[in-house]
């Protein structure tokens, strides 16, 4: 002899939520967010431009979703943060699978801090200053690039996007 048992529809479809809220969840995943993306230059003590291609973060929801979940991310190319105010900012790793490092960035543009991040890390990285831009690339990309705290940012494009 056999059982059968029936499970009423909508046991059914409120178990396929739950799967995927939690899914979601623990990817840091809330949709489909978009970002926007502009190209920027870095200008050098030694007088060089150095170009990036950059993704824009610039309310709450893509700022939570940052680099999370990537599996990759080239040289020459990055996200920026863009905050209302000047402030102290805190970054943390979570979700995020792929080695970075974050410059914190006043609103002319100045490269104040440089951090390097490792991937999955909860710590948070602080800036020690009020920045209004945060700009995460791959990890040593400004090192490599010959960019360092004190050079300039060129936000023309960017603030052209906001």
């Amino acid at each position: 002899m056999s059982f059968k048992k029936t499970i009423p529809c909508h046991a059914i479809l409120a178990g396929v939520f739950l799967l995927v809220a939690t899914r979601c969840m623990a990817n840091g995943v809330s949709g489909d967010i978009r970002f926007g993306s502009t190209e920027l230059s870095v200008e050098t003590a030694a007088g060089v431009s150095i170009p990036i291609s950059v993704e824009i973060a610039i309310d709450n929801e893509q700022r939570a979703q940052g680099l999370m979940n990537r599996k990759s991310l080239e040289d020459g190319k990055g996200m920026i943060f863009v905050f209302d105010r000047d402030q102290i900012m805190s970054f943390w790793m979570k979700n995020t699978l792929i080695p970075l490092s974050i410059a914190f960035i006043s609103s002319d543009g100045r490269i104040l801090e440089i951090h390097d991040m490792e991937p999955l890390d909860l710590n948070s990285t602080r800036s020690n200053r009020s920045a209004r831009y945060a700009l995460e690339v791959p990890q040593g990309w400004f090192s490599r690039a010959g960019i360092s705290v004190g050079d300039h940012v060129r936000l023309d494009a960017l603030l052209h996007q906001t």
